[in-house]
């Protein structure tokens, strides 16, 4: 690996950064590391141009703008840490116009729809309480994945009715939890110590006593929304998108579903507003309109 880049992760590794993030920068670094490197470019040659031709090179690899976006962030990261450390004199993407981002109205599944998925799980078995307990928890707080699998047993008060959330960048935020949700982490809670052979503080545990996996969880959304006869795309994202949506509906200010989904920006959470104002005007329209 480069070295300037292994300094770099070290960096990132201090200011404590969540694993994921550490490895997503790496990624997109390496990745344009590799791309100058192909094309006998040093650091003191590559300027402009080059990420011209990058940002074209990850097109033709048929990478979304978001990605592309999402990856030229990171090499710009790099490059003013570079600079304020000495170890180069110039950011190649200054001038450089990121891609505009499409933002697409995300999957929403309706109140009906989110009591079948959640009611797929058999309580009768550990697996089945557990896998309950996730769902139910992850739609009482519109966690991320990430938030959710991080969680450890010292999180979680079933008494004052709350949850302590830290999504790793330090802005540490505490939840309400609904009744329903209680319920099933109290079930959970009496069985967790059979699957937890290895004495962790992990919340939420895989059948072999470790830490949950992303995908891990993946497949478990997968697994349910089958069983149900929701026509609709189920991933990981869509329950805590439908968790915004239904507190806008029931009145929530914008403000608080921001602070509850832990977003730094407003116009992060205004998309949800615009998945309600949407379905308002389709409901007035039906009933309205005689030839709805």
């Amino acid at each position: 690996m480069n070295d300037l880049l292994t300094i770099y992760i070290k960096k990132l590794q201090n200011n404590k950064l969540t694993r994921n993030t550490i490895d997503a920068y790496t990624r997109d670094v390496k990745r344009f590391i590799d791309f100058t490197e192909k094309r006998n470019e040093t650091q003191e040659t590559v300027d402009n141009i080059t990420i011209m031709a990058y940002s074209e090179y990850l097109k033709k690899e048929g990478k979304a703008n978001s990605s592309i976006s999402r990856s030229i962030v990171s090499i710009r990261n790099y490059y003013k840490y570079l600079i304020k450390s000495n170890l180069a004199q110039n950011d190649p993407t200054a001038y450089f116009s990121l891609p505009k981002i499409k933002r697409n109205i995300p999957q929403i599944l309706s109140i009906e729809e989110i009591d079948e998925l959640l009611n797929q799980p058999e309580q009768l078995t550990i697996k089945g309480c557990r896998d309950k307990a996730m769902l139910e928890l992850m739609y009482a707080t519109g966690m991320k994945v990430s938030e959710l699998l991080s969680l450890t047993v010292y999180d979680i008060n079933l008494e004052s009715l709350y949850i302590t959330c830290n999504n790793g960048r330090k802005n540490e935020r505490i939840i309400p939890i609904g009744r329903h949700a209680i319920s099933c982490m109290s079930e959970y809670l009496k069985v967790r110590y059979k699957i937890n052979l290895n004495n962790l503080n992990l919340l939420f545990l895989n059948t072999k006593s470790e830490k949950m996996t992303r995908q891990g969880f993946w497949k478990i959304i997968k697994e349910y929304s089958k069983t149900t006869s929701i026509k609709k795309t189920i991933n990981s994202y869509t329950i805590r998108h439908s968790f915004a949506v239904h507190l806008l509906q029931n009145g929530a200010g914008i403000s608080a579903v921001q602070e509850l989904l832990g977003h730094n920006s407003m116009s992060t959470t205004q998309i949800y507003s615009t998945v309600v104002k949407k379905n308002k005007i389709s409901e007035i329209y039906k009933n309205t309109f005689p030839r709805a």
